[in-house]
């Protein structure tokens, strides 16, 4: 199972996105694709924080639930967030109810708004200045590099949270800054 794996419809695929039609659907429409706006890279940061310790699935499966709870991941409307809807998100079953990371999207949100360049451009700048070869296995995917742990670093410095190594290489991974996708599959 470490290598590409054919789904039902013959296409060669990571074969962590076989076992739901939900993870089909991220791997083959989203997954490792370039974002365009600072709201979508929010989003994408503040899912992977809201992940660490839970199933990607879990996550993916309240992404309606966490875009209505957070303005559409709007940066300006949740960095103007306030204790009323801190409040508000701990009673919604739509998320995961955690007040750390609640709490911490608010702030990431109004550090987000201080980045020089914008969130967007902030993170893409620790893009690898060149693509490793293709991962042949899952064996040889990693879970953190020297550019998560710059960008670690340099969001944390910012004041943003829950964006650890680990946090910091999925979201590469997952908007195209680095391509993790095996070799074989046929989205790479």
């Amino acid at each position: 199972m470490s290598g590409p794996r054919r789904g039902e419809d013959g296409h060669a695929r990571c074969p962590w996105a076989l076992s739901t039609p939900d993870y089909v659907t991220y791997h083959d429409d989203e997954w490792g694709r370039p974002l365009h706006t600072d709201d979508e890279m929010f989003e994408r940061l503040t899912l992977e924080g809201f992940q660490s310790g839970l199933s990607w699935l879990v996550i993916l499966r309240k992404r309606p639930g966490f875009r209505a709870a957070f303005a559409e991941f709007s940066l300006s409307a949740v960095a103007g967030f306030g204790g009323d809807d801190v409040a508000r998100l701990m009673t919604d079953s739509g998320i995961v109810r955690n007040r750390a990371k609640i709490e911490a999207t608010i702030g990431n949100a109004r550090a987000a708004m201080t980045l020089p360049g914008g969130l967007l451009g902030f993170v893409s700048g620790f893009a690898p200045s060149r693509q490793r070869r293709a991962p042949r296995t899952l064996a040889e995917v990693r879970s953190t590099s020297p550019e998560s742990l710059a960008m670690s670093k340099a969001l944390k410095r910012h004041g943003l949270r829950f964006v650890g190594p680990t946090t910091a290489y999925s979201l590469m991974q997952a908007t195209g800054l680095v391509n993790d996708h095996l070799a074989g599959c046929w989205v790479r």
